[in-house]
C-alpha cells in the first residue's frame, strides 16, 4: 500500500533500492566481459537460486507451484533476456546498453495484445514510435555501436516481454518467490550446460564480481517486489529510470565511455517515450503495473 501524503515514501525507497541493486549488477557483468556471457548468466542464476530458495522456505511457499508449463517457458525466456542482455552489456558502453532494456514495456504491452487480449490506444502507438526512434538515432550516431548488439538488444527486450506477460498469466495463482525461483533454476541449468563446452577459469577478483552478481541481483529483485507491492508503476517509473543516470556517469568513469550530445538525445527520447506512455492514462498504468517497471530489469 503506498504511503499517501509522504514525498518519498517506502515504495518509492525500495525503487530506488532496487534500481541501484539491479544497476550494480550490470556494472559487474561489464567488469567480467573476458568471460562467456553464459557463464556470467551460471554465477548469477545459481547464487540466487540458492537465495530465493531459502526465501521460499521462510516464506512456506511452494516450490515446485502449479502451472508447470508456464512457469517453464518463462524461465526459458528470462533466461534467453538474460543471456542477451549480458552479451550487449558486454560489447557495447553500459548506457547504450541499459537504453535499449528500456523498450521492453513497449514490447510487453504489445505482446500483451496477443497474449491477454488487452488492446492499446492510438496514443500508445505514438509514444512507442518516439522510443523506436531514440534506438535508431543513438545506432546511427554512435559508431561504437554495432548494428548486431541493436538487434540483440531489442530481442533481448522482446523476450523479457514475453517472460512478463506469461508472469501475469500466473497473478494471483503463484508466489512471487516461486516464479523467480524457476527462472533462476533455468537459468542455472542453461548456464551450467553452457560452461560444459566453454570455461574460462576466473581469477583474482572475477570471483568477487560473479559473487556480488548474484547478490546484488536478487537484493534488486527483493525490493522490486517490495516497491511493487506499495506503488503503482506510475509513482514509481521516473524512479526506474533514474538509472540511465547512473550509467551515463558511472560508464564515464568506470569504463571511459563518454557519449556525444546527440547519443544522449537518443536516450532521452527512448526514456520520453516510454514515461509518456506510462503517465497516458490511468488506465494503461493499472493494466502494466507489474510489467512496466519489471521489464526493464531482466530477472
Amino acid at each position: 500500500m503506498a504511503d499517501h501524503g509522504k514525498f518519498i515514501t517506502r515504495g518509492v525507497r525500495s525503487m530506488f533500492l532496487s534500481t541501484a541493486f539491479f544497476f550494480i549488477a550490470n556494472v559487474l557483468v561489464k567488469q567480467v566481459s573476458h568471460l562467456p556471457a553464459m557463464e556470467a548468466v551460471f554465477f548469477r542464476c545459481t547464487i540466487a537460486s540458492v537465495l530465493c530458495l531459502i526465501g521460499l522456505r521462510r516464506a512456506n511457499a511452494s516450490i515446485i507451484g502449479s502451472n508447470h508449463l508456464i512457469l517453464a517457458l518463462r524461465g526459458i525466456f528470462g533466461t534467453i533476456a538474460l543471456f542477451t542482455f549480458f552479451v550487449t552489456l558486454q560489447h557495447i558502453p553500459l548506457a547504450t546498453a541499459q537504453t535499449l532494456q528500456y523498450v521492453s514495456p513497449i514490447f510487453s504491452a504489445v505482446l500483451a495484445i496477443v497474449i491477454l487480449g488487452e488492446k492499446l490506444g492510438r496514443t500508445q502507438w505514438i509514444f512507442y514510435a518516439l522510443a523506436f526512434a531514440g534506438v535508431i538515432l543513438i545506432q546511427r550516431v554512435d559508431h561504437r555501436v554495432e548494428p548486431f548488439y541493436v538487434l540483440l538488444g531489442i530481442f533481448s527486450a522482446f523476450c523479457s516481454g514475453v517472460a512478463y506477460n506469461l508472469v501475469r498469466r500466473m497473478s494471483g495463482e503463484e508466489h512471487r518467490l516461486t516464479i523467480v525461483f524457476h527462472f533462476q533454476l533455468i537459468g542455472a541449468i542453461a548456464g551450467t550446460i553452457a560452461i560444459l563446452f566453454e570455461w574460462v577459469q576466473p581469477t583474482g577478483c572475477d570471483w568477487l564480481w560473479l559473487l556480488g552478481l548474484g547478490v546484488f541481483s536478487q537484493l534488486g529483485q527483493i525490493y522490486l517486489t517490495d516497491a511493487l507491492q506499495r506503488e503503482k508503476v506510475a509513482g514509481v517509473a521516473i524512479v526506474i529510470y533514474s538509472g540511465l543516470v547512473y550509467a551515463v556517469v558511472i560508464g564515464w568513469a568506470v569504463f571511459g565511455e563518454s557519449q556525444s550530445l546527440l547519443t544522449l538525445a537518443g536516450m532521452l527520447l527512448v526514456v520520453a517515450g516510454v514515461l509518456a506512455s506510462v503517465f497516458n492514462s490511468r488506465r494503461l498504468a493499472r493494466r502494466v503495473e507489474d510489467v512496466e517497471a519489471t521489464a526493464a530489469y531482466k530477472v
